[in-house]
């Protein structure tokens, strides 16, 4: 047995660099990749040629070498996180060891010292017990790798789609808690696992520790697509009128479900030595040519490559991918073969499995020791074509933003925190927090909503909802919120008087109230009179200086009413309002319905959820009086008055209005300057406004929809549109969406993970970011959300038997689970 110690190539790691046995120097950066499924045709291309500049850059006998990491791993629950919300608690349980990969991004950059002999199968580092430099290091040379690879970075970084962090000594060589590259490479381990040495065994099969390794290299040109771009259609996402792109090599990337490590090398060599040793197997080829037909086909491609090097200037290189898989289950490790093999031949490619040279490969991908790869597996290309076969995207990235929703990472539902409100604002993303939300029924859009607010209640927001169809009601019992609807048993109660403790009679609030009463006493046609709206000012003015005299009397509409018939008539009877100037007898008698004994005395003289100002939760679910000529003005002066309330006296504080399908009826009942006021000017008091509709036709039919809101929504979530994908091109434009956002969208719920329950959403921030995403949730959340009817009884019965409904559904979850039903 060899020590590692007298074989490795490895001298020394300093100066944020590795230097091996022979004089090569390598600096590494971690790359930072564009997250999966978020780039359009036009940026794959940009993207594209931005690696090719950079290599460009890069200087003769140097080496780059990008190396992917995809590790199988489980998610972490943060229990601590989550604190003592009881959906939170669910979901992190619910989440909890849910498998995915994790990916990690290297590129390695190594210059080799003039006249290092070339490596080969036969001749490598590997195969030596101890090796001795050439020739010591130059100083300038060294200055002079610096100063390209800084070039190669900025080119890289200004292109806007990587992120590079140059690696120090620690992350390279790694410290005695943390693994270096160098270490994780050795032993394959994760990113964030312990430092741990494994046997190495390379005879018969590479073996690593517990883990038996496969390497599958394409080393060979007639092995290579015949054709190779930037990136290339995925079927499983694409439909008949839209292309769904992902990168060349991503079959080979994130979509390759297993332990892996996608090495991708790229070697510049002397370019007219290159030329001149090629022009010289073509002539061979050439007087070979009559002899066979194979030598005349290999003549004619040697020819064409050297053409297409001297006419279009390209760089011409060598270049050698492979993918290195493990597992230490062995009916694992019998599938790695066909996951691969799949894999490639989704490139059009064929997979060669390697085990004469796998040593000598695998040797050369450790971190430092690329100039050691065996040239005799490599092929000539260009770097035009080389970068086709870059892994280009990673994983889905949770936000830095404390504020934001869980959502889940579209390939294996892994949970992402997403920040769709501050986050792009600060980023010059998005102008304002408003929200267009379009969803047909059975789309999951009541899922997602109540996800959103659940997740912005959590997090100290002040939430209104105005809803048709009692989407919220179980979401609302949870938060113990106050749930405003009518019924004959139990009918709509609102307190408009009522100051609560802190609050006083601003000006503001007497406006509102005159604006109620106003609205009750006249007619829509029937106009009020100057000196009718300064009479009834004083009125309340006087009623409550009465109620500051009187602490006893609870304020209310019965209560004000009495004042007006008693305190209120010898104001008049001092003749210091005139009758002609404000008619009282025929204001009380038009508000006598509304006091005690009248048809509606209910309406404003409740005595219960009375702080509608420091309530963080409030529901007006208007299904029963939307319709109604009385109840349905009331309710959304009574709606509005509160929102700008809170909107001006609560600093600092995140309000949030959600308007349902309740839009429609509060825009045809004359509201449509209140939705144009509160979309564009919400932003100024740290609120938002979303707005949520399911038919297309609402949207092209209400110019308040098209004008206001949409104009005003920087945020647009669209959910489930495959019925409506071959009259999708009006919605596009309505929206303003590009043709990648337009693919995104019909792809959502293609290929869904049949194993589990969820659906998809598309969020757009302002027309410059968009994402997919899935909305999986809990058990526990599913029962608070649910709008079915059986669900929601049956969530009801549980909570009446267990004293709660937090009890109730935690029960009910516990009894579907023993009995193996999922929701």
């Amino acid at each position: 047995m060899v020590e590692a110690k007298n074989m490795l190539p490895i001298y020394k790691v300093e100066h944020n660099c590795i230097l091996s046995m022979q004089g090569d120097i390598t600096i590494a950066y971690k790359v930072t990749l564009p997250e999966i499924f978020t780039l359009s045709d036009r940026d794959y291309e940009a993207y594209h040629q931005a690696w090719v500049k950079a290599i460009k850059v890069l200087p003769g006998f140097s080496i780059l070498h990008k190396q992917d990491w995809f590790v199988e791993s489980t998610y972490k629950a943060d229990f601590e996180r989550s604190g003592d919300a009881f959906l939170s608690r669910s979901s992190e349980r619910f989440f909890n060891e849910r498998e995915c990969l994790d990916h990690s991004c290297y590129i390695f950059l190594t210059k080799k010292p003039s006249g290092r002999k070339l490596s080969s199968s036969a001749y490598s580092n590997v195969l030596r017990k101890s090796i001795v430099p050439e020739q010591t290091i130059s100083p300038l040379l060294y200055s002079d790798f610096l100063d390209s690879a800084g070039q190669f970075e900025r080119i890289l970084v200004d292109s806007g789609f990587v992120g590079l962090h140059r690696l120090s000594d620690d992350e390279l060589a790694g410290t005695a808690n943390k693994a270096g590259v160098i270490e994780r490479y050795m032993f394959l381990l994760g990113e964030n696992e312990m430092p741990m040495i494994s046997d190495i065994q390379v005879k018969d099969g590479i073996r690593i520790g517990s883990k038996q390794v496969e390497l599958y290299t394409l080393s060979d040109a007639e092995d290579m697509p015949a054709l190779c771009g930037s990136r290339i259609n995925y079927d499983k996402y694409s439909t008949d009128r839209t292309k769904f792109s992902i990168g060349f090599s991503s079959p080979l990337g994130s979509l390759l479900n297993c332990n892996h490590i996608l090495n991708q090398f790229v070697f510049i060599e002397d370019a007219q030595k290159t030329i001149k040793r090629l022009e010289a197997k073509k002539l061979r080829l050439q007087s070979l040519s009559g002899y066979s037909r194979e030598n005349a086909i290999s003549r004619d491609a040697c020819n064409d490559f050297l053409n297409e090097a001297i006419a279009s200037q390209r760089l011409p290189i060598k270049a050698h991918f492979n993918v290195m898989a493990w597992s230490e289950d062995a009916a694992k490790a019998r599938d790695i073969k066909n996951l691969v093999g799949s894999a490639m031949a989704q490139m059009d490619a064929v997979a060669k499995r390697e085990t004469d040279g796998q040593a000598q490969v695998w040797f050369a991908g450790m971190p430092g020791n690329e100039a050691d790869f065996p040239m005799n597996d490599t092929f000539d290309t260009f770097v035009e074509q080389a970068t086709c076969f870059f892994n280009l995207e990673s994983n889905y990235r949770s936000s830095l933003s404390p504020f934001g929703i869980r959502m889940g990472d579209r390939l294996s539902g892994r949970p992402v925190h997403v920040d769709i409100s501050d986050e792009p604002m600060k980023m010059g993303l998005t102008t304002n927090r408003n929200k267009f939300i379009l969803g047909p029924s059975g789309s999951g859009k009541s899922f997602f909503t109540n996800h959103m607010i659940r997740s912005y209640y959590e997090q100290g927001a002040h939430v209104v909802l105005v809803d048709v169809g009692h989407s919220y009601k179980g979401l609302c019992d949870l938060v113990g919120g106050y749930y405003f609807t009518y019924s004959e048993n139990d009918p709509i109660k609102f307190n408009p008087f009522y100051l609560t403790e802190g609050d006083v009679l601003d000006t503001e609030k007497k406006e509102s109230i005159k604006t109620l009463l106003l609205a009750l006493w006249k007619k829509d046609d029937e106009n009020f009179r100057r000196s009718e709206y300064v009479a009834l000012s004083n009125a309340l003015t006087l009623y409550y200086v009465h109620l500051g005299r009187n602490p006893d009397i609870f304020p209310c509409f019965n209560s004000f009413y009495e004042f007006l018939m008693s305190e209120y008539m010898q104001v008049l009877e001092d003749g210091k309002v005139k009758e002609k100037d404000f008619d009282v007898g025929n204001f009380l008698y038009v508000l006598n319905p509304y006091y005690k004994g009248g048809e509606f005395d209910y309406l404003l003289n409740a005595t219960e959820n009375l702080d509608l100002l420091h309530e963080r939760f409030i529901v007006f679910e208007l299904d029963a009086v939307k319709d109604h000529a009385i109840l349905f003005p009331v309710v959304t002066l009574i709606l509005m008055e509160m929102f700008i309330s809170k909107m001006r006296k609560l600093k600092g504080i995140r309000k949030v209005i959600l308007l349902e399908e309740a839009w429609k009826a509060i825009a045809k009942d004359g509201m449509a300057e209140y939705i144009r006021y509160l979309f564009k000017t919400v932003r100024k008091f740290f609120g938002e406004a979303i707005v949520v509709t399911q038919e297309v036709e609402d949207i092209i039919s209400s110019p308040i929809v098209k004008q206001a809101i949409i104009n005003n929504s920087d945020c647009k979530i669209l959910l489930d549109q495959s019925k409506y994908q071959n009259k999708f091109d009006a919605i596009q434009e309505l929206l303003g969406l590009t043709d990648k956002e337009k693919a995104q969208v019909l792809s959502m719920n293609k290929a869904n993970d049949p194993k589990r329950r969820y659906r998809e959403v598309f969020i757009s921030l302002g027309g410059q970011l968009s994402k997919v995403y899935r909305t999986e949730v809990s058990p526990a959340e599913y029962y608070s959300y649910t709008t079915e009817e059986s669900e929601k009884m049956m969530v009801q019965e549980y909570a009446k038997k267990y004293g709660s409904i937090e009890k109730g559904i935690t029960m009910l979850v516990a009894d579907l689970q023993n009995k193996n039903l999922k929701p």
